[in-house]
């Protein structure tokens, strides 16, 4: 069989995401047990990493193949579907060339689908089918959003053929959400979480057992071990946007881009302050502590670079002195506190940390992750966190569930109260609620999973203005 030079780089592109995958595997399993590659892990990746540089550069020699071929073709222009297929049975009678297949691919923002799915739930004011007459106005853009809704309306079967193209053209839409949503949070940042399913109990040792020396007849120590049983339950987060009607009604780019900024925001905000608040605890049955309540801190020792690296050094001990490693661990911070780090020169005038700044970088050999959201504590003073992702259990639906309305009544308030309160009607104030939520938990699988500088203040030494007394 022949393949096409396309079908070619796209095996071979295949073969070059498998390599990588299993290289990543091998040194994520070394970085979880603090060693280096054995003889064999050492043969095997770099094996991989010669074969990554062979595929690279045959794929190189098929693209530049791919361009040549296609500056040598004949376009054919085509102003309507009858035209196109006269245009094929004219080519397939005329010539013995091989038909070409062109295909066309959005070029739209991450989440633009999903946006528009939003909107037309939301003009339409619930009614599924005025969405799907709606959506038919992005018909050429975003076809799946009326292929969707037009799903939602009909019921049905597993003996359908027709029902697994609209239900995977609707996880495509949410994928496409979570993949913008992610990268603007902590948790997406971070590779490594432990992964596991919602609501299983697992064992866990509380103390060890113990052992000494013993002389010749002597009896040995007998000890007993103690466990308990963690569990990781349901949790959701949910967030309610509301707009006005005049917005939804004459969308445009713009006001897509105001929804999405605007459930995107809601959702984050959330998950990045919980996640590292030192003053979150659990809730049992609505939400998780954060990795921070529990852990063990040490107070900043001064403001300058040598303090820095003193407690850097105490938080390290920190893992040591229990018998964990934070190989594979992430530095988590706020852009000012990083940028902070970053400006600090010695007398010199030498960069102290060179490798970070306020998007991230390294830290002491270890990534950063800046949020906005890390909290400051009552002194407006910033907390230094790192974590061990492999220390925390994570459990992610990796879905979001919206819904629309124009006829409840609100409470207009972050924090709503549970019995009577005020509340707003969006039908008398002319305006549309959209909901959105997201099922997540997290828990840290052992004591030391995290630890943290509390009150740190450091800044960059004053220059000397060269006075004399």
């Amino acid at each position: 069989m022949k393949f096409t030079i396309q079908e070619q780089i796209a095996a071979f592109e295949a073969r070059r995401t498998t390599a990588t995958t299993r290289m990543t595997e091998i040194m994520e399993a070394a970085a979880e047990a603090g060693a280096t590659l054995d003889a064999a892990h050492q043969e095997e990746f770099d094996g991989l990493a010669q074969d990554l540089e062979a595929i690279d550069g045959h794929i190189h020699r098929l693209k530049t193949i791919e361009t040549q071929v296609l500056r040598s073709a004949s376009p054919i222009i085509v102003t309507d579907p009858a035209s196109a297929s006269a245009a094929r049975a004219a080519a397939g009678a005329n010539t013995a060339a091989p038909a070409r297949s062109v295909t066309v691919q959005q070029n739209l923002p991450k989440g633009t689908a999903f946006t528009r799915y939003a909107i037309a739930l939301a003009r339409s004011r619930g009614n599924l089918m005025q969405a799907a007459a709606i959506a038919q106005a992005w018909q050429d853009s975003t076809p799946q959003v009326a292929a969707v809704l037009r799903a939602a309306v009909a019921a049905g079967t597993t003996t359908d053929p027709a029902w697994a193209a609209p239900l995977v053209e609707y996880q495509n839409m949410t994928g496409e959400f979570i993949e913008l949503l992610r990268p603007a949070t902590i948790i997406g940042r971070i590779d490594g979480f432990r992964r596991v399913p919602f609501n299983i109990q697992m064992p866990a040792q509380t103390s060890p057992s113990t052992a000494q020396w013993v002389g010749e007849g002597q009896p040995k120590p007998v000890s007993a071990l103690a466990f308990e049983t963690m569990r990781l339950g349901f949790a959701k987060v949910a967030g309610i946007v509301v707009l006005t009607d005049e917005l939804v009604r004459f969308s445009n780019p713009s006001a897509e881009a105001i929804v999405q900024r605007d459930l995107v925001e809601t959702i984050t905000q959330l998950l990045d302050h919980d996640f590292v608040d030192p003053a979150k605890a659990e809730v049992e049955g609505v939400s998780p502590e954060s990795i921070t309540h529990n852990a063990t801190y040490i107070d900043a020792s001064g403001t300058t670079a040598d303090a820095l690296r003193t407690d850097v050094r105490s938080l390290f001990s920190a893992f040591t002195a229990n018998n964990a490693s934070v190989a594979g661990a992430y530095w988590i911070m706020d852009p000012v506190m990083a940028l902070t780090i970053g400006m600090m020169v010695n007398p010199l005038g030498q960069v102290e940390f060179p490798g970070i700044d306020m998007n991230g970088g390294v830290f002491f050999g270890l990534p950063v992750v800046c949020s906005t959201n890390v909290p400051k504590d009552a002194n407006g003073l910033y907390a230094i966190i790192l974590v061990k992702p492999s220390e925390v259990l994570m459990a992610d639906d990796g879905g979001v569930t919206l819904d629309a309305s124009r006829e409840a009544s609100l409470q207009m308030n972050d924090a709503p109260a549970a019995g009577p309160a005020q509340l707003v009607s969006l039908w008398q104030q002319n305006m549309i609620a959209l909901r959105a939520e997201r099922f997540i938990n997290w828990k840290p699988r052992r004591a030391l999973a995290c630890a943290y500088i509390r009150g740190a203040n450091y800044a960059a030494p004053e220059e000397d203005d060269g006075g004399g007394a």
